[in-house]
Formats: structure tokens, sequence, C-alpha cells
């Protein structure tokens, strides 16, 4: 499976997970908010901090309806376009986001949504674009972000096999082969029977790319199952506060479990090893404790030959292995053995 390059790191197979704390518009529409966020993901150890970068009029008509998750969070009386109003940063915002984010030492990216928003990113020097799910099948703008020649996160969400190879075929019809796919469900917050992780698998043969996972899901729990089955990329919303006005605050973690997160992948990543099974060096100690010897269960006099009754297996494992103990039986003891006493190998005929 090949690596893509996202500034200085590798992502794939055989390099740490890269965490994506994802911001998205949990910032309504408040550059210091959005500030705040990148500290927390910073302090969090995520690898990149991304926005949604977007103008409301590129983007929605203005009679469109919200989504059902948008009306439960956001009231209904509103328009969608009412709604991504709000939330939309001016550009000298995200020259500000850029700039600060460059200062904090975290990665910045963002999903564009319309072309002004890719123009405006390849000009701030984004490492890499990443392509919200609702995308995919918007092709002219996924030929603009191609035409940048920087790497691609392509979310799957709402996706067909079908639908991400048609995708694929248009990217990389522009000489883009830097290309991570994510798995996702679109739903906010995705219910934990629908992640379908083993989708990551079938991804993975059916494209031969990295592949990593956007996750909606609530808690922690799903993004450190998707390590443990080989996500390369995970990203994640998270928030200041989960009961702050907007749509996505509700499926979003909080700066704490943005921590747990980050830590729980590394301990994962670390716990996987490199698949040879054998003793750790702790173990080789612990060896000597729970392990077991050939003690004598009698007193066995000099010259006496040795049967099974006469021995028994005992703590601790510094002796000869009780797999040993058929070699034992019907040789001659070369000295008085003691009961309880361990038997060495200087101790028998051989």
């Amino acid at each position: 499976m090949k690596q893509v390059k996202i500034s200085d790191r590798l992502v794939g197979e055989g390099k740490p997970c890269f965490i994506i704390a994802e911001a998205g518009v949990n910032h309504n529409g408040d550059i210091n908010l959005a500030k705040k966020l990148i500290d927390i993901a910073k302090e969090a150890g995520a690898d990149a901090v991304k926005f949604q970068t977007f103008k409301a009029k590129e983007v929605v008509t203005g009679g469109a309806e919200k989504a059902d998750y948008q009306k439960e969070t956001t009231g209904a009386e509103e328009s969608q376009f009412e709604m991504i109003k709000r939330l939309e940063l001016t550009e000298k915002d995200f020259r500000e986001l850029f700039a600060y984010a460059q200062e904090k030492g975290i990665l910045f990216l963002s999903s564009p949504f319309d072309k002004g928003s890719v123009d405006l990113l390849d000009e701030l020097g984004v490492p890499a674009f990443k392509v919200g799910a609702g995308e995919i099948t918007n092709f002219p703008l996924l030929r603009h972000i191609a035409g940048k020649k920087k790497p691609i996160i392509l979310s799957t969400g709402m996706s067909t096999l079908g639908e991400i190879e048609e995708a694929l075929e248009l990217i990389r019809k522009e000489a883009v082969e830097e290309i991570i796919l994510l798995h996702c469900v679109s739903c906010y917050p995705a219910k934990v029977e629908d992640m379908n992780l083993k989708a990551m698998k079938t991804l993975r043969h059916a494209f031969k790319l990295p592949v990593g996972l956007s996750d909606h899901s609530l808690g922690v729990t799903i993004p450190i199952a998707a390590v443990a089955r080989g996500a390369c990329v995970i990203e994640k919303h998270f928030t200041l506060d989960k009961n702050l006005p907007g749509p996505d605050h509700r499926a979003s973690l909080e700066p704490d479990e943005l921590k747990q997160v980050v830590k729980a992948i590394r301990d994962v990543e670390k716990a996987m090893g490199d698949g040879i099974k054998r003793p750790t060096v702790e173990e080789e100690e612990n060896k000597k404790v729970a392990r077991r010897s050939i003690v004598a269960s009698v007193d066995i006099p000099k010259g006496a030959i040795i049967t099974e009754h006469m021995l028994d297996v005992k703590r601790p494992g510094t002796g000869i292995e009780p797999r040993y103990i058929e070699m034992i039986v019907g040789r001659q003891a070369k000295e008085d053995i003691k009961k309880d006493e361990m038997i060495t190998m200087e101790m028998i005929t051989w």
C-alpha cells in the first residue's frame, strides 16, 4: 500500500496514524473561538487542525432546507443558507488562522466548498486538500482541486464503490496520485451499528490506496477500533463545549475527550507491535517466577533409579522444565537428592 506525503509527514501503512482534529464550523463564525480550537487541537497532540472554507452564496440556494439533524440542533425557522452564512469566515480570517496554526506548530487544513475557496487555500499553502463527503460527485470542484497538484484526502460518506471509482478517475486525469480515502458515515451523529468499519478493508482492496476514517459517531470508541483495524488517518470533530449553539457541536468531542482519543490511538499503535510472537524482556524474568521446574517429591538416595512417582513439578522455573520429565525418568541419581529439592543436570547420570 502506497504512502502519501503531507507536509513532512508520510501517511499510510507502517506509519503513525495521521490525526486530524476537525474544528469544522464549530467556531460559530468567531475567529477568536477558532483560535481557541487550534490551541485545543495542538494541546491534544493532533497532527492537523481542519476547518471548512466556503462562501455561502456559492454553496447553497436561498431556499434549501436544513438536514434533520441541523433542524434539531439549530431550529427549523432559518434556512440552510442563513445558517451557513452565520458560520462563514472571511478571507482575512483564514489568513490569520493559517498563520496562527503555523505559529502554534500544527498543520492547517480546510475543506473547500467552492472554487474561490480552493484558490484561497492553495495560496495560503495548505499541504493537502480534504474533500468533504458531499462533494465526491461535484466534478467541477474536484477537477479544480486536483488541478492544484496537491495530495487529496477524499471522504467517501454516502458513496458507492462506483462513485468513488469515478471520482478517482477524474482526479487521476489531472495527474494526481497522492490520494487518501476516508471511510465515513455521513450522519450527525452516526450510529455505532452503522459504522461498518470492515468497509475500510474493502476500500483498501478495491483501490490500493491508504484508507482512514472520518468519524461522526459519539464518543471515543470507534476511532480507536478503526486504528486497530489499520486506519492510517483519523478525522474527528471537536468543540470547546458540546452545548454551544450550532449544527455540529453535539456530535463533537470536548477537549478532554480529544486528548483521550489521541492518547488511545498512540497506545494502540504501540500495542500493535511487529507481529513476531516472542517473550518480552519482562516476560523472560517472569518465567522464573511463574513457570515450574522438576523437583524431587521424596528423598532420592544416591544410586537410585528415578521413577515418575519420585518427581513433582513446582515453582520457581529456574531448573529443568517439566516438558523434559520423561528424560529424567529412568536415570540414576549421582547423589542424594532431598525432597522438594530442584533437580539439576549434574545430579543424574546421562
